[in-house]
């Protein structure tokens, strides 16, 4: 049996948690933007046309300047070189749209990605609220904000908090059954980042279970054994002691699909539109996977690749700063892997097809892990599951010991972020 949906309490009380987390977030972006510019206060700015302030500019790094590239002149492509088709386009096409409005496209991103990171932390405290024990829930939220890497969601002008934001509000659609919203939002994350295509999995395994879990409960009332019985928001919404669907009932599910619940599929059109944009401007719907191992990226696809040659190399060669970077974050990349049964158990097997696509994609498609401590962070169901591992561990003191190294390192990494180390 596994532990579900908690009751929520009255509304007055879920605004009051939602609050107090969006308290919390806010208090982390003040904290780690005061770290940012003591940092950056020797920073001498590349970019003249940086006009937003000043202590907003150590947020401002690496991958920041393809995006702000994005946004003024538009994609460029040249086969073999680095170029910012390898960048999916619903990040910097949000943050033209609002910086037209503000005058500053820095401070746009920069606004953009605060806003994002705060609704994607509280939609996540919901969705833990409705999932795990109380106190589990809370921790959820706690590991969540301060993983070592959580600093991308407090103003780097990165795409990741817009993709967490439009992972976790798929999900929250299509546990509501609303299957054509879910696959909408959905969509916003497959034109978001290349690992988006986990949402679109994740979407369509979790609409199977759906329908397995109707079809059982149906059964087990003697009701009508249709499907659509319990096809409702309720469905989900009270506190039951559940055992998934095992997966040959997943996919036995495929023959009681509805026209309805391919509603999901909707969240497969953003990656298409993107390849068809590609198509009809460059002539290469794949531009964004030819582009990653032009030299200075070298992510192409092979043995090299696959088993972390240039990762070894650096491990015994150095230099040894980069290689202890590198190897946090294949340490957090193992974590989430040991973690994906505990994932299956407590949230069912669309989140864990989502949370495995996420993380399988960046430990065989990078050289030697160098950003896959980003990849770990959007994996949202492995956060939750952390913290019911952290819960249940007899040992009290593991619970603090374990945040409060992990606040530790958030605040070394967004410091060294700040002086432009790449540190994911």
């Amino acid at each position: 049996m596994t532990r579900t949906d908690q009751p929520s309490g009255t509304r007055r009380d879920v605004w009051r948690y939602a609050l107090a987390v969006a308290g919390a977030f806010a208090g982390l972006v003040v904290a780690l933007s005061a770290v940012v510019a003591l940092a950056a206060r020797e920073h001498v700015r590349q970019d003249p046309e940086l006009l937003g302030p000043s202590w907003m500019d150590g947020w401002f790094q690496y991958d920041a300047g393809w995006y702000l590239e994005i946004v003024r002149a538009g994609y460029s492509y040249l086969p073999g070189q680095q170029s910012s088709v390898a960048f999916f386009p619903a990040y910097p096409l949000t943050v033209r749209g609002l910086g037209d409005v503000l005058g500053d496209h820095q401070v746009a991103g920069h606004l953009l990605t605060v806003l994002c990171g705060l609704a994607a932390v509280v939609l996540f405290a919901l969705w833990a609220r409705r999932r795990l024990p109380r106190r589990t829930a809370v921790l959820a939220v706690a590991v969540l904000m301060l993983y070592p890497y959580a600093f991308f969601l407090y103003g780097p002008m990165y795409a990741d908090a817009l993709f967490l934001l439009s992972a976790i509000g798929a999900f929250a659609l299509l546990e509501r059954r609303w299957y054509l919203a879910a696959g909408l939002v959905g969509a916003v994350a497959t034109a978001g980042r290349p690992v988006g295509v986990a949402v679109a999995v994740g979407l369509v395994v979790r609409t199977l279970e759906i329908v397995a879990e109707d079809r059982r409960a149906a059964r087990a009332e003697g009701g009508d054994d249709g499907p659509e019985a319990h096809d409702g928001p309720e469905a989900h919404d009270v506190a039951v002691a559940r055992t998934w669907p095992g997966w040959r009932d997943v996919v036995a599910a495929v023959r009681d699909v509805r026209p309805r619940h391919a509603g999901v599929l909707a969240s497969g059109l953003g990656l298409l539109a993107w390849c068809v944009y590609l198509w009809a401007e460059f002539g290469n719907p794949l531009a964004f996977v030819e582009v990653e191992s032009a030299p200075g990226w070298n992510q192409g696809v092979g043995p090299r690749t696959w088993f972390k040659v240039v990762y070894l190399g650096t491990l015994v060669k150095g230099p040894y700063d980069i290689a202890l970077l590198l190897t946090l974050q294949a340490l957090a990349c193992l974590c989430a892997v040991l973690l994906m049964r505990r994932v299956q158990r407590l949230f069912g097997w669309g989140y864990a097809a989502f949370a495995a696509v996420v993380l399988l994609i960046p430990i065989l498609g990078t050289k030697d892990f160098m950003g896959t401590g980003r990849y770990v962070l959007v994996a949202f169901p492995v956060m939750a599951a952390a913290a019911d591992f952290l819960a249940t561990r007899q040992r009290r003191w593991a619970v603090p010991v374990a945040l409060v190294v992990s606040g530790v390192l958030l605040v070394v990494l967004t410091y060294l972020f700040g002086r432009g180390v790449a540190v994911s």
